[in-house]
């Protein structure tokens, strides 16, 4: 018996660490701006600045690109992310990519940039107001016809001498409806009078 509960215990274990390691969702807050800071480990500077999404500003040798910067709302936990690119100007003026990815201002020691000379992570996200809604969770199925639910119902009969429009298969280009002539040609002419419309 002992067995069986620890089985059991080992099991709610791994159950409560599967739900922790699921992604949550939460709202997210779309920022024009990052806010980095730099190190210089030669003079020992460190430096605060700010760059637009999609501007690229050059710190030493280091070029830097924040492509989207996101803050979470005053109700969620806090998170700053921003997915960066970073490239290195090398003494030939040739340019070489060194970091693509998320950096996370919570953890800059594991989502920064290291360089020989300069170090680069993220502090902060600036002047967000657009929120984005990440989406939920998608309910449950609805649970399966019965038999008399999954017949198709008998069409309804159109009343007689009334137009019906049917709609042309899949793959047809539709014509358009050219407008009706000006002529009108009875099909029963008036008694007493010439069908040729001479009287």
């Amino acid at each position: 018996m002992p067995s069986f509960r620890r089985a059991l215990f080992l099991a709610a274990v791994a159950g409560a660490a599967l739900a922790l390691a699921a992604p949550a969702r939460a709202d997210r807050i779309r920022n024009p701006t990052a806010v980095f800071a730099g190190l210089d480990k030669i003079t020992g500077r460190i430096i605060s600045f700010e760059v637009a999404i999609d501007e690229t500003v050059q710190f030493g040798a280091l070029q830097i690109t924040p492509r989207v910067c996101w803050t979470r709302p005053p109700t969620e936990a806090p998170q700053t992310t921003s997915f960066t690119e970073v490239d290195e100007v090398t003494f030939n003026n040739e340019y070489r990519r060194i970091f693509t990815g998320w950096m996370y201002a919570s953890s800059p020691g594991l989502h920064g940039v290291e360089h020989a000379i300069y170090d680069v992570w993220l502090t902060d996200c600036k002047g967000g107001t657009e929120l984005v809604v990440d989406p939920k969770e998608p309910e449950a199925p609805p649970p399966p016809l019965s038999p008399e639910q999954r017949r198709p119902a008998r069409p309804a009969q159109p009343p007689a001498n009334q137009r019906i429009d049917v709609a042309p298969p899949q793959g047809v280009p539709v014509q358009p409806r050219q407008a009706p002539s000006q002529r009108f040609f009875p099909t029963n002419p008036a008694p007493g009078r010439d069908p040729a419309g001479s009287n």
